[in-house]
């Protein structure tokens, strides 16, 4: 006896996601609306400057449209910088997994981050405003959504171990920290000296020769 097969249309309604009601999408859209009007608010005029009433106005909407999708101003500028993350993290991944030695290969890591943060400069730049007047927890939450990055940095070093490349006894956590801080530096270059891709590559290439010219096993 043959066993019995659902038709392709069937299979497809089985497993095709649920609809949104109209509700629901009319919510979907107005969740976009207030991040990319957030996105432009804060990008323009830094954190402190761009208020809730504003980011409203941008969207289009009221300030209670905002609060019912974002409980206050730091959750929604949480949300920007995770959509931000987001859409660098899968080329930052990509480029730590290409081929060449550890070196070049956090070169080309780290340079994918700054190319998507020269696009959404003047954000970074709010970024890193906010880090000096939020609290603890605030700041805590934004390294929990760079942990992902980290971690890549750290599988570098340590495929550059297993490779015999590095040496066995080099300090990944260490070495990780001292290598997530000059990235994160380097932006000031860019923000107050005008630095391009250009600059940034080829002094990041020299800082990763340099902290791993010590590290590297005998050949």
């Amino acid at each position: 006896m043959r066993d019995s097969v659902l038709p392709t249309t069937q299979i497809d309604a089985d497993i095709e996601a649920p609809r949104l009601n109209r509700r629901q999408a009319a919510k979907v859209r107005t969740h976009a609306k207030v991040l990319e009007a957030a996105r432009i608010l804060f990008a323009e005029r830094g954190y402190e400057a761009a208020t809730i009433r504003d980011i409203a106005k941008g969207a289009g909407m009221s300030t209670g449209a905002v609060f019912a999708n974002f409980q206050d101003k730091s959750e929604l500028f949480e949300a920007v910088l995770a959509e931000n993350l987001a859409g660098t993290l899968e080329s930052f991944q990509a480029a730590a997994t290409a081929d060449g030695r550890a070196a070049e290969r956090l070169t080309s890591a780290l340079s994918v981050g700054y190319h998507r943060g020269l696009d959404h400069l003047p954000l970074v730049q709010a970024i890193f405003a906010r880090a000096w007047f939020q609290p603890d927890d605030a700041n805590e939450r934004q390294r929990t959504m760079a942990k992902p990055f980290v971690e890549t940095v750290a599988g570098i070093l340590q495929a550059g171990i297993r490779e015999g490349e590095l040496r066995q006894d080099v300090d990944v956590t260490l070495m990780t920290r001292m290598i997530w801080e000059l990235y994160m530096a380097n932006y000031r270059f860019a923000a107050y000296d005008g630095w391009g891709m250009e600059e940034l590559t080829a002094h990041t290439r020299k800082q990763m020769d340099l902290i791993l010219a010590g590290q590297l096993a005998r050949q």
